[in-house]
């Protein structure tokens, strides 16, 4: 067993690496039959990686046949009071930084480095990930006492809120186990619990607009917005569609409502590369947006994993919702008439010729859903080019 003064160095030094959180558990296992029962409703949608994994998932020791414990590091990604980047409700906020799996993967470089210099440890001796691989990041980071999972199934911090991305570290060394948090006297071997501080509150679940959120803790993907905005490559169902409003990438509003953030501050972001100025791109720019302009813009952020044709997708799908939510509208009303006879052009000239069926499809909605009974007529040009276009025909009926 690790001494408790060489564990309590180990964190110090953690934190000073730019980890704002930094814990520790044994690894009793996990609450596997929530995990197990979700996959087997298809909740997972199309994410067949969290089947094929399942097993390593609730077992360390098939990831490290040696494992004892993990450590459990969280790096608050909140950006500052007053910056836009907070308020904007177009990209989810940690989509604002470069990409956090390469600047966090830094961080656990060093942290590994640690490990071998004081404990000895070869570098095949322990395992690192920041959400990359087989591990139950927030079952893990609950059991650590980094928070708990609140109705939303996102791990909520006392002290950060809802703005922790998880690393962790899976090694062959026995750490005390510092618990869970708990609401009576402390028991470092109870289970975490589920909603532990949330009360009775719903807040989360009652502002999905999708109702993504079908009980405290149980999140259907095939209906979450994030999922949509960027794990599906291909086409947004419809019936959810008029209920994006304003959102192109990934989805904050279960995080955004949650009562705890009232005592979030920003994080000190020694381990992120803030790329705040994204939040400024206009809808009008992400819709007439050209290759080149979408690699150098997005160039190592999370956002390239959309690809071009998904970023104009849900652009054409946050276009079609402007009637709905004034989000993207320009500030100055006098020029509002003008923007939406411009995204109703570019829309229109997307619907009949970009080169991705996928972008020409939500393009069509979106036009139907601003221009009402005129789209007909409008699309005219689109429907006529298209009409033996099999991944078409379902849009183009209207």
């Amino acid at each position: 067993m690790i001494s408790s003064e060489e564990k309590e160095q180990l964190r110090s030094e953690f934190l000073n690496l730019g980890f704002d959180v930094v814990r520790f558990s044994d690894l009793n296992p996990v609450d596997d039959d929530r995990l197990r029962e979700w996959i087997e409703a298809g909740y997972h949608a199309d994410m067949e990686w969290m089947a094929r994994s399942l097993e390593k998932r609730l077992d360390p020791s098939l990831v490290l046949e040696a494992a004892c414990s993990v450590i459990m590091l969280g790096v608050n990604y909140l950006p500052p009071a007053g910056d836009a980047a907070t308020t904007q409700k177009g990209f989810a906020k940690y989509s604002l930084y470069r990409d956090y799996h390469d600047t966090v993967l830094a961080g656990l470089k060093e942290a590994g480095k640690l490990l071998e210099e004081r404990f000895g440890l070869g570098p095949r001796e322990y395992r690192y990930y920041v959400d990359t691989g087989p591990v139950v990041e927030r079952g893990w980071a609950a059991a650590a006492g980094l928070g708990w999972q609140g109705k939303n199934g996102m791990l909520i911090s006392k002290e950060h809120g809802n703005w922790l991305l998880l690393a962790s570290i899976f090694v062959p060394l026995e750490f005390e186990n510092d618990g869970p948090l708990q609401k009576g006297r402390p028991d470092k071997d109870a289970e975490p619990e589920l909603g532990l501080l949330c009360g009775k509150c719903t807040r989360c679940m009652d502002a999905c607009p999708t109702n993504a959120i079908i009980e405290p803790g149980l999140v259907d993907t095939r209906k979450c917005i994030s999922y949509h905005t960027i794990e599906n490559k291909g086409a947004i169902p419809r019936e959810l569609r008029s209920k994006f409003g304003s959102r192109v990438y990934g989805c904050d509003i279960c995080l955004d409502v949650c009562p705890w953030n009232r005592f979030a501050q920003a994080g000190r972001q020694e381990l992120l590369e803030s790329r705040y100025a994204v939040a400024e791109l206009g809808l009008l720019d992400l819709l007439k947006m050209d290759i080149e302009t979408f690699r150098e813009v997005f160039r190592k952020m999370p956002v390239k994993r959309t690809k071009l044709r998904g970023l104009k997708r849900n652009a054409c799908v946050a276009a079609g919702n402007l009637l709905r939510e004034e989000y993207w509208w320009p500030k100055d009303g006098a020029s509002r008439e003008v923007f939406l006879e411009d995204v109703k052009r570019v829309l229109l000239e997307l619907a009949e010729t970009d080169e991705e069926p996928l972008v020409r499809s939500h393009a069509v909605w979106a036009v139907y859903q601003l221009c009402g009974d005129e789209a007909d007529a409008l699309l005219a040009k689109a429907k006529a080019k298209e009409e033996d276009d099999s991944v078409l025909a379902e849009y183009l009926q209207g």
